[in-house]
């Protein structure tokens, strides 16, 4: 495995741990939020989480074309752990020697993909989501800087073209990017989301990510 591989890999690993540690900072009441993604709230948005974990997993051992397991969570009583659970077996999923250099079936993105991609592809999608459960909660966001800058490069990657942005797809329409944004607020803009509408405000800030990835694998 080459030295990207590995960092794809490694990089993919912070933004789940960073992910779940914001989904554990939600309380009984912060379930039925609002979110950034439209029409979705915070438990409809940490179902959809939680099936990308288990449908990479599943992709990542070459199992991705079973759309069962793609499907959400049909008991989201308990989100928190449900998530817990799932980027569990994500994480443990891509730790798995040479998982880079396999093909990853992605019935969502129509076809088949290297595993390196494909771990792009997980990656860019848990660092907006981490910011989308952060927002929601109006929590402080703890990527590291080195993270944001890879999540811009592959930002810049993710195709254009309206007619595979907005609703029923992954991302929105682009944004302009104004002069002078930070890595995150690129990233985000460059994939739909508009961060100024979802100030961060809560006094929350992050502590290292040592709670969020006790008992996980890949760690």
């Amino acid at each position: 495995m080459t030295s990207t591989a590995l960092d794809i890999v490694a990089l993919d690993r912070i933004a789940v741990h960073e992910s779940l540690r914001v989904v554990e900072l939600a309380e009984e009441a912060d379930w039925e939020r609002d979110t950034p993604c439209a029409g979705w709230t915070l438990r409809q948005l940490v179902a959809h989480m939680a099936a990308q974990h288990h449908g990479f997993a599943a992709a990542a051992r070459g199992a991705g074309s079973g759309a069962a397991y793609w499907r959400e969570p049909e008991d989201m009583s308990e989100p928190g752990r449900t998530y817990r659970g799932a980027a569990t077996a994500v994480l443990a999923a891509f730790a798995e020697p040479g998982v880079t250099e396999r093909e990853f079936v992605l019935p969502e993105l129509g076809g088949a993909f290297p595993g390196r991609m494909a771990v792009g592809f997980h990656f860019i999608d848990y660092v907006v989501h981490a910011w989308d459960v952060a927002a929601t909660l109006g929590v402080g966001l703890g990527l590291p800087g080195h993270l944001l800058d890879s999540a811009v490069a592959v930002a810049r990657l993710v195709p254009t073209d309206p007619a595979g942005r907005g609703p029923g797809f992954a991302f929105a329409p682009v944004l302009d990017v104004p002069a002078g944004a930070g890595p995150l607020d690129e990233a985000l803009r460059l994939l739909g989301r508009a961060p100024e509408n979802w100030p961060l405000t809560r006094a929350d800030q992050p502590e290292p990510n040592i709670r969020s990835q006790r008992g996980l694998s890949g760690g």
